[in-house]
């Protein structure tokens, strides 16, 4: 599935790149508005991460030029979630937002739920990290050469968070919010799912492990 990401500041683009190829995206990127026509013209991309201010033509023309000839969803970037032209944008039919600064965690979670309420495919059918597929249809942790592991319906949950936001540290309360929802789980359930999963992954001989950082939370590493 392919995502045409737009935006002229080139660390935020390569953050958001790396975090939508890692959850299974062919990325096509553009840093100013021109570029991003002639992309979407060349490539026809599932959805559209589209940054307002951009140079050469600015991301409300981008979108209503794009929005004369298709209906592919658009989530628009911007820094004021009150901004009148979010409000515009809106109106020339883009079908989300997200202010800056957000986690790219967050968009991920937002494009899903677009291309989700638009009818059209949802993310990839499979997350990798370090070796390791993850497989939401089956519920498996798997490498080359293993057989692939089943885990349980929280084990899946807290490895899907792990590696869409993989070598970033999630705080213990982000992660049990993921994985049980608000009020369902403490941190003494979340230390046992920790301990569940990091023995499936010693077993495997897998290169990634479970960081715990203290005070803070957990994060999903690679050996070096």
């Amino acid at each position: 599935m392919k995502v045409l990401v737009v935006d002229d500041d080139l660390v935020l683009a390569d953050v958001i790149s790396f975090t939508l190829r890692r959850a299974g995206f062919e990325v096509l990127l553009a840093h100013d508005g021109i570029t991003a026509l002639e992309r979407f013209q060349a490539n026809e991309p599932s959805i559209i991460v589209l940054d307002l201010e951009l140079p050469r033509k600015d991301g409300l023309s981008v979108c209503r030029e794009i929005r004369a000839v298709s209906d592919t969803p658009i989530i628009m970037l911007t820094v004021r979630d009150g901004d009148e032209d979010v409000v515009k944008g809106l109106g020339l039919g883009a079908d989300d937002y997200i202010t800056k600064p957000f986690s790219p965690a967050q968009l991920v979670a937002r494009a899903q739920a677009v291309l989700r309420r638009t009818g059209r495919d949802t993310l990839p059918r499979r997350l990798t990290f370090a070796g390791l597929t993850l497989d939401p249809e089956r519920h498996t942790l798997s490498q080359p050469d293993h057989e692939p592991v089943q885990l349980t319906q929280l084990e899946f949950k807290l490895m899907e968070t792990l590696v869409l936001n993989s070598e970033h540290v999630l705080p213990t309360n982000t992660l049990i919010d993921r994985v049980w929802g608000p009020s369902g789980g403490d941190k003494a359930m979340l230390k046992q799912l920790v301990y569940r999963l990091r023995r499936k992954l010693e077993n495997e001989g897998s290169t990634a492990f479970i960081e715990t950082i203290p005070g803070i939370g957990y994060a999903l590493m690679q050996r070096t």
